[in-house]
């Protein structure tokens, strides 16, 4: 897989970017004495470098972070008439909500099927919709029990190279503990979404910490138990004959935890998210293929009386800049509106008839309905 990943709700499971990488001023009779010390010296640096590593591991037992957090994490298992699947889950708050991608559970929001929750402690609660977002791929549900529900605790942004642990139910395999490292940030994951459409992870974080179908909505924690991830995507390799491999290769993306809290709090309060709206649809066009124009977004549509349309937009021409930057993909689009506000501005700059031109474009609203497809 490249960036436009593979899900991994085991939805899946039933069905199922890149790596990487002192003198000497000493007189002869002094210099054995000088390499006694030298070999002192070294030994030191090397004994205190271990030592250092020692210290900044014992600071991240895996064994505290489970303890920690895995008692937040559920297996969440959908059924439908025709088929069931797994993914994961964790819960938000102590009312029972629980936090998951879309993915996981829209086979029951579109066909009727039932949710049920599956605790660490073996306990089974079946589950109700609260709200679910397509562009985003994440969803909340909820559950009602007389025992007590830990909530994981969110953490801040992580930085590469830290250490983070996958925890969920991979293969169907509950509760199952995974570890490995921040390998990069910042990428752009679009995934599989309702009716072939495809829902965008903007600014993902990037890890080598095992991830396979199922995990999808689980848990990607830090040091201390907190939840700085959503695992959403997982890349598959191809053999020679071109058939996916199985199995985790290193490399799972997962929705950043600041951005999936908005998304959770919105679905919360209202059962539903309102998206930034640029009102037109668009299409790549490249100056390869076109001969004449630069790489931009060509202008397929303009909804009447939308953002676009009110910015004089028009059918035909074509988006160069957004807010400043080149054009070079649609999902640029995609990810001004997930991560901007209605009402929030963006600067256009286009072409018509092979004359430059800007607008001032005032973003819309867009709101995706629970159960909806």
């Amino acid at each position: 897989m490249s960036e436009t990943g593979n899900t991994e709700g085991n939805t899946e499971g039933s069905t199922a970017n890149r790596p990487g990488r002192l003198r000497r001023v000493l007189r002869a009779t002094w210099l054995p004495l000088a390499v006694c010390l030298l070999a002192v010296s070294v030994i030191a640096v090397v004994a205190g470098v271990g030592w250092s590593r020692a210290r900044d591991s014992a600071l991240c037992n895996p064994r505290d972070v489970a303890s920690k957090a895995m008692p937040s994490v559920v297996t969440i298992l959908v059924s439908t008439s025709t088929s069931g699947s797994n993914g994961s889950g964790e819960f938000l708050d102590t009312e029972g909500h629980i936090l998951t991608n879309n993915h996981v559970i829209s086979p029951a929001a579109l066909n009727g099927g039932t949710i049920v929750v599956q605790r660490p402690n073996g306990e089974q609660l079946p589950a109700t919709l609260v709200g679910r977002d397509n562009d985003t791929d994440l969803a909340v549900i909820k559950v009602s029990t007389d025992t007590t529900i830990a909530p994981i605790p969110f953490g801040p942004a992580p930085s590469v190279g830290d250490q983070v642990f996958a925890i969920g139910a991979p293969l169907g395999l509950a509760d199952t503990f995974t570890a490995g490292v921040v390998s990069a940030l910042g990428r752009s994951i679009g995934v599989p979404a309702d009716n072939g459409s495809t829902a965008l992870v903007t600014s993902a974080i990037q890890t080598d910490a095992s991830i396979n179908p199922g995990n999808s909505g689980g848990t990607l924690a830090n040091c201390d138990g907190e939840l700085v991830g959503v695992p959403t995507a997982g890349a598959t390799a191809n053999d020679s004959s071109g058939a996916a491999v199985a199995g985790s290769i290193g490399l799972g993306f997962a929705i950043p935890a600041d951005f999936a809290h908005r998304i959770a709090d919105e679905l919360i309060a209202h059962g539903t998210v309102e998206h930034a709206d640029f009102g037109m649809s668009v299409v790549p066009v490249t100056r390869a293929e076109s001969g004449i124009t630069p790489d931009g977004l060509y202008i397929t549509a303009v909804a009447p009386g939308g953002a676009a349309a009110r910015a004089g937009l028009r059918r035909g021409d074509i988006v160069v800049t957004l807010d400043g930057q080149a054009v070079t993909s649609a999902d640029q689009l995609q990810a001004i509106s997930l991560n901007k506000k209605p009402g929030e501005e963006v600067a256009v700059g286009y072409l018509r008839d092979g004359q430059s031109a800007t607008a001032t474009l005032t973003l819309g609203t867009r709101t995706f309905p629970v159960g909806s497809g």
